[in-house]
Formats: structure tokens, C-alpha cells, sequence
């Protein structure tokens, strides 16, 4: 309640004896404090700027610096072969007066500082050429070679020091621009299995005059801005992939996350929302502190890029005719909250400390229990967050930039992120456990289309039988970030904070705060109407999602590995099979692959639709011998783990691709080989959901915790997003999305498919009584 406070600490009236002014200290106290933790934060940040800045030294290092050279001085010798004499005469005027020992010191300090910081820069130079070697990810297993064996040693190295979470980021190497004939190449080689001869013909003659002609002068530019950027892709992808789109960004971009599949913690709706709530701020505070772990390559001491946490919290996307804008800042003492068609502030620190989960819970019970009506216009209001873009961003800028509706914006906008108390109930239950499962994917995805706050940078959708997830905003960061932020608050809720015998949060309640504030708004007629025709948007296009999820229970990856098959290569392989069998061909494949060994990267493209698990299809298909299939299968999985690394280290296609059709826009200039490249649909898109945190869940001791990851809408009208998590060694979650309005798709028949194919494959795989029984021994670089 710090703006109540700051309106109530002073109070004065003007009487005729002059002016009677009242002070309220217990308010000025909250200010105090609130400054305090202010001020605190500012201090932490300093401090860490310091600490990130110096890595892979520390800032302790200058001082024994300064020492050494203190002491080569005392055994009669110059180790700065005479620049700290040269230093001494060009001391300014002010330090003349000191005596000649006196400047002596001040000398040995300058030279010691600058000699101190040119080992930073060596240091730090030395481990960003380090972290540029990517050739171990290329070495088969087993047969590590010895420059990778020394590379290994001298990376341990230089990361000795426990770094902060951003320590890396400036040691981290830049995207390369591949060769446009080395992209061209890996286009035509990907794009062969489907097309015909004639097809592939006009295809490689395209590219040909394209290579030849404008390319050479589009990848000019680019190589000037990779010069030029941090990173050549990503600031264009965020604004030309993300911003720019100007339908819907409900189902069309947001993913979503969902809770533990077999259990839920507490039924009590407020009680899951206040340890929610505290968990998610517990991690806001360990990123704004730069006390989490810098994210590595599983099984590796390699960093990856964590500039996606920035933005996590206290963010917004606002909408523009043009271009959307993402807005950000650095601090929030609340979050917004939507129940039954009202819009709450409710404040989560109290004088500078986090209230207790108990307290939150009382806090929104007591938004459970209002029962005062929406005003006009406002139960339905996130609507326009849900439909179009240029409709909402005119209401936002006629009707939403002054007067209380901007006051009340300002809040949902600033807010840590948005919460909905959602009046159903969902989750596995009932007699209809797989339907259920379906319908609650599609609530977190798209809910009633009015009561979840699209534009933030996530929103928590806490259900009223205590079943929670989440729906997030694509444009500020990919699922991964996102993941490693719900793995945290899951494991947090049940295991760390954990409830009462009755339900309810731990701790003690202080009675005295203050309700959570209503905000209110004026909505004229004209925005009702808007509402209205978003809303219908809206609706038409989450009625049209098609979503099936469902736990693949016959094995994980544990089976997988005993039979040296890479799980993801295994599990993309199966989605060719099953697609095949469903669409009777095969399709343009998108499977998104992380670049964050680069700086401020985000995706690239791994087309899994290659000549070589075309083959295998066919060949088994076909009814070709087990061998045949068998050896078919192992080149292809062997193909698809080639091509995800070679997306990781910066050698995709699409990207590069994409870069060059956004500076042949800027150029004016058209090309038909980028036009059509860019146009090819995806009618299976496909992401894993990395599991990054298993630390945290004791699935030994409490095995039903698991969880079911999440995913998204699908991509093209006629095709399928299909979204996997690799959970333990014995399951695999599936996500399959797909649209009512397209007669040829159905993601519970895509499913059947999907089960039916792995089954297949595995029973192929099994039978071959060359594969050893145990499994296969994993490369450790650490």
C-alpha cells in the first residue's frame, strides 16, 4: 500500500492561526522501510556489476595484484620495466604535494589497477575463445580427443569461481553468419524428400540464381551487422517473428504450462495461490540478486545465455497499429489478480518485507469472498488482449492513456506478473481423466478468452480445486526460460513451502493489512463494442483448437538410451512415422533447437524431415527386412542428432535464411527464392520441454510428482504443434494441437499414431540382439 501510505503520511489543513500540519509515522515507517529495501537492491545490483564484470577473476584479485607488486618493488626490482616512474611525473598537480614516497604508492596503484585489468580482459578474452570451440559436440561417444580433453581442463579452469547468473554473458561468443553456399546446400539437402524430380529441379535453379545474383549482396549486410550486433537474428526475430504479427497472439503464440500430472498439493484455491505466489517471487528475487546457477549444456560446464531472464518479471507487451512494444521495469511491489470479471491490486510486500504465503492466502481469500459486481465493461475486458492487434491498440490509445483507466492499465501493466482465480475446476479427474486432460490444456491455452491478461509476460491460472499452470507471452523469451521458472515454483510449492494438515499455508497472518484494491475503470460504449467484436475473435478461433494430451507410459528414456538411440532423435523419427501413417506423406518439419551458446541467442530450426528418416519410413512401411530397417533407422537418428548440433553451434538454415529476406525488405529488392522459402508452411511443428531442474524433485521418494511440461497451438491451419517432455526414465508427456476446421487432421487420431509408431519402433529395436543390454556410456566433460 505504498501510494495509500505516501497520500495519507501527510496531512494538513490551513486555518486562520496558519497551516496545522499532521504527520502519520506509522505511514512515514512503511515509506522508510519500502525505501529501504529500495536502496538495498540498488546496493545488491552494484555490487554484482562489480562481481560480473571482473569474471573469471574477482574483485578480491586486485589486491593481491597490488601486493605482488608492492613486494617485487621491495626486493629492489621494477617489474613494470620503469611505467610506474613514467606514471610518477605525469601525476596530476593535486597529488605533486605528497611526498616522494606518497606518489610512489599512488603510482604502483594506477600501474597495479591497469596491469589488473588488462588480465581481466586476457582472462576474459581467452575463455570467450574457449567457449567458440564447439567441435566436442561432433565427437562420437566414447572417443573424446585430446584437443577436447584439453579444451575441458582449461574451461574448468577459467570457471573455477562460482559465477553470478549474468557472469558469462559477455564471454560469450557471437552468432556466426554461415556461408550463403553452405546454407543454400543444407536448404536444397532438406527440402528433397519433398519434392519431386521437376519440384527439386525449379528449387536448386532458384537458389542457384539467387547465390549468384542477390545473395552475395544481401549476406554483405549482414556480415556488417554481425559485426555490428550482439547477435544478427534475434533482436529482427523478436520484432519481425513476434511484434510485428498483427492476429491474435492467444493460441497463435502463447504456450502454456501445466501442473503435476497425478497430484495436487492443497484443494484450497487460495492456499496453492499463496504458495505460488511466494515461490514465483522467491525466484524473481534470486534473478534480480544473480544468485541462480547460469543455465549449462546438461552434463557440461558450458554456459548458456541467460539475457531471456532480464524481462521475466514486470513485464508487458503493449500493443501499437504498427508494432507492438515490450515494456519493462525493474521492480514491483504486486501482482495484478482477475476473479469473476474484477481486476484487484494486491500488494506482496509489507515496509519492504515479502509477505508470508499464509498472508497472500488471507489476502486472496478475501478477493475470493467479495462479491461485488464487475463494473460495465470490465468482466470482459481481456478480450482485447485476445483478439486482433490494431483494434486494441486504438482503444488502448483513445481510451486507456489518461484518467483512471490509466491508472488501473498501469497497474495490470507494472503488476510482477497476472494471476486469474479461475471458477472451474480442472485437471486428471472424474470418469473422463484423457477428455479432462485435453480440456485443461485448452484452458491454460486460450481459457474463456476474456479472463486471462495475454499481453504479460506470463499469467499463473490458479483453478478452483487448487489445480494451477500457467500461460505465457512468446515475444520476450522462449519455453526453456520459461520451464526452469515453473520447475522452481512447483518444486517450491510442494516441497520447500509446503501446507498444513488442512490445506492451508504455513506461518502467521498479520490481520492488520489492507484489503487488495479494486481498480476501476470507465469503459465507454465504444470499447464495450470493441470488447464485444475481440471477444468474438477470440472465441472463433480457441473453439477451433483441437487439443489431446496424453502420458506415454510403455517406457522413457531410460529403454531408449540401453539401445544407444539418442530419446529426441528416437522420439522425432516416431513423428515422421506417425505423421506419414496419418497423412499418408511426409511435410516440412519444424523442431525448435536452442542457439544460447551464443550470446542473446534464442531458436533456430532442426528440419526433421530428412532423406534419411524418410527412408527408414518407406523401408518399413514397405515391409523391408528388420536389418534393413534397423541399420535404416540408426542413420537416421544418427542424421537428426548431426543436424541438431549443427543448429546449436550457429550452422541452421532458417535463421540465416530469414535475416537475409528481412535486408532484402530494407534494400527493396524481391526475391523469389526467399519469398518462397519463407512462405513453406510447417505442418508439424514440434519443441521439447527440457527438464533442467531434477535436482529438485525427490521422484524416488515422491514419484508421483511428475510433471506434464506443456505446449501450444498449432502452427498451420491443416497441420499439427505437437510439444514433449522426457520426464524420469519411464515416461514421455505428449501435446498435440490441431484445428476442428481442418477435416484431414485430429490430434487424438495423431496421438493413437504417435503411441503406435514409438511401440513399433521399439518392438524393431528390441528384436535386435546386437544391441547390448545396457547402455550406452555418456561423454562427461565435467
Amino acid at each position: 500500500m505504498a501510494e495509500a501510505h505516501q497520500a495519507v503520511a501527510f496531512q494538513f489543513t490551513i486555518t486562520p492561526e496558519g497551516i496545522d500540519l499532521q504527520l502519520s509515522y506509522q505511514a512515514l515507517n512503511q515509506i522508510y522501510l519500502s525505501g529501504v529495501r529500495s536502496w538495498k537492491k540498488r546496493v545488491s545490483r552494484m555490487r554484482n556489476r562489480v562481481i560480473k564484470g571482473v569474471y573469471p577473476a574477482s574483485p578480491s584479485s586486485w589486491l593481491f595484484v597490488v601486493i605482488a607488486i608492492l613486494a617485487t618493488m621491495y626486493m629492489r626490482s621494477d617489474p613494470s620495466m620503469g611505467l610506474i616512474a613514467k606514471i610518477q611525473q605525469h601525476l596530476p598537480l593535486s597529488l605533486v604535494s605528497l611526498s616522494s614516497q606518497g606518489q610512489t604508492m599512488v603510482s604502483v596503484l594506477v600501474f597495479s589497477t591497469l596491469l589488473w585489468l588488462s588480465l581481466i580482459l586476457a582472462l576474459r578474452f581467452c575463455l570467450k575463445l574457449l567457449l567458440s570451440y564447439h567441435q566436442w559436440m561432433f565427437e562420437q561417444h566414447g572417443r573424446v580427443s585430446n584437443t577436447t580433453k584439453v579444451w575441458v581442463t582449461l574451461l574448468r579452469l577459467l570457471s573455477s569461481r562460482k559465477p553470478l547468473l549474468y557472469s558469462y554473458q559477455t564471454s560469450l561468443p557471437h552468432l556466426p553468419v554461415p556461408a550463403i553456399k553452405d546454407t543454400l546446400s543444407r536448404y536444397l539437402e532438406s527440402v528433397r524428400p519433398l519434392l519431386d524430380d521437376a519440384g527439386f529441379m525449379r528449387m536448386t535453379q532458384l537458389a542457384g540464381q539467387f547465390e549468384n545474383t542477390l545473395g552475395n549482396r544481401l549476406q554483405r549486410y549482414l556480415k556488417l551487422k554481425a559485426l555490428w550486433a550482439t547477435n544478427y537474428v534475434s533482436d529482427w526475430w523478436e520484432e519481425y517473428i513476434y511484434l510485428r504479427g498483427r492476429g491474435p497472439i492467444m493460441v497463435n503464440s502463447n504456450y502454456y504450462g501445466m501442473d503435476f500430472l497425478f497430484v495436487t498439493p492443497t484443494s484450497v484455491q487460495a492456499a496453492r495461490a499463496g504458495n505460488t505466489i511466494t515461490a514465483l517471487l522467491l525466484y524473481r528475487r534470486k534473478v534480480n540478486r544473480e544468485e541462480l546457477k547460469p543455465s549449462r549444456v546438461p552434463g557440461t560446464v558450458i554456459p548458456l545465455c541467460a539475457a531471456q531472464c532480464e524481462r521475466m518479471f514486470n513485464t508487458t507487451r503493449t500493443p501499437g497499429e504498427e508494432t507492438d512494444v515490450l515494456q519493462h521495469w525493474l521492480d514491483s511491489e504486486f501482482v495484478a489478480v482477475y476473479h469473476k470479471g474484477r481486476y484487484f491490486r494486491l500488494w506482496v510486500y509489507r515496509a519492504g518485507r515479502l509477505l508470508s504465503p499464509r498472508e497472500i492466502e488471507f489476502q486472496i481469500q478475501k478477493i475470493l469472498d467479495d462479491t461485488s459486481p464487475p463494473q460495465p465493461g470490465e468482466e470482459k475486458l481481456g478480450a482485447l488482449t485476445a483478439g486482433d492487434r490494431v483494434p486494441w491498440a486504438q482503444m488502448r490509445k483513445k481510451h486507456f492513456s489518461s484518467g483512471i483507466n490509466r491508472r488501473s492499465m498501469d497497474v495490470i501493466d507494472r503488476a510482477a506478473f497476472f494471476i486469474t482465480l479461475d471458477d472451474e475446476e480442472q485437471g486428471m479427474r472424474g470418469d473422463d481423466p484423457a477428455g479432462n486432460l485435453d480440456r485443461y490444456a485448452k484452458s491454460l491455452l486460450h481459457g474463456k478468452c476474456y479472463d486471462r491478461w495475454f499481453d504479460k509476460s506470463f499469467s499463473i491460472i490458479i483453478y478452483k480445486n487448487g489445480k494451477s499452470g500457467l500461460n505465457a507471452e512468446h515475444s520476450w523469451a522462449d519455453a526453456p526460460t520459461v520451464a526452469h521458472l515453473w520447475e522452481f515454483t512447483l518444486a517450491t510449492d510442494a516441497f520447500q513451502l509446503g501446507y498444513t494438515e488442512d490445506g492451508h499455508c504455513r506461518g502467521d497472518v498479520d490481520r492488520s493489512l489492507p484489503p487488495p484494491q479494486r481498480l476501476q475503470w470507465d469503459i465507454p460504449a465504444e470499447v464495450q463494442s470493441q470488447i464485444s467484436s475481440s471477444l468474438v475473435t477470440a472465441q472463433k478461433l480457441a473453439e477451433d483448437v483441437d487439443c489431446h494430451v496424453f502420458p506415454f507410459r510403455e517406457f522413457g528414456k531410460g529403454r531408449i538410451k540401453k539401445l544407444r538411440v539418442s530419446p529426441d532423435a528416437f522420439i522425432q523419427i516416431t513423428l515422421q512415422l506417425a505423421y506419414f501413417r496419418d497423412r499418408g506423406g511426409f511435410c516440412l518439419t519444424y523442431e525448435a533447437s536452442m542457439t544460447r551458446l551464443f550470446r542473446e541467442g534464442r531458436t533456430e530450426t532442426v528440419r526433421s524431415c530428412s532423406n534419411e528418416s524418410c527412408a527408414f519410413v518407406k523401408a518399413l512401411e514397405a515391409g523391408e527386412s528388420e536389418d534393413t530397417c534397423r541399420r535404416l533407422f540408426r542413420v537416421a537418428s544418427e542424421r537428426h542428432q548431426n543436424l541438431y548440433r549443427m543448429a546449436m553451434t550457429g550452422a541452421g538454415i532458417d535463421r540465416h535464411l530469414f535475416c537475409l529476406y528481412v535486408v532484402s525488405k530494407y534494400l527493396g529488392v524481391d526475391s523469389a527464392f526467399l519469398r518462397e522459402v519463407l512462405s513453406e508452411p510447417w505442418r508439424l511443428s514440434t519443441s521439447q520441454t527440457p527438464v533442467q531442474q531434477m535436482e529438485l524433485f525427490d521422484l524416488k521418494n515422491h514419484p508421483d510428482f511428475i510433471s506434464l511440461g506443456g505446449g501450444f497451438g498449432p502452427v498451420a491451419d491443416d497441420g499439427y504443434g505437437v510439444s514433449y517432455i522426457i520426464v524420469g526414465e519411464d515416461m514421455i508427456n505428449f501435446h498435440v494441437s490441431s484445428k476442428h476446421s481442418c477435416s484431414e487432421t485430429s490430434s487424438r487420431r495423431f496421438g493413437a499414431q504417435i503411441t503406435k509408431a514409438a511401440l513399433d519402433i521399439m518392438a524393431l529395436l528390441s528384436a535386435d540382439t546386437k544391441d547390448p543390454a545396457k547402455p550406452r556410456q555418456e561423454k562427461k566433460l565435467i
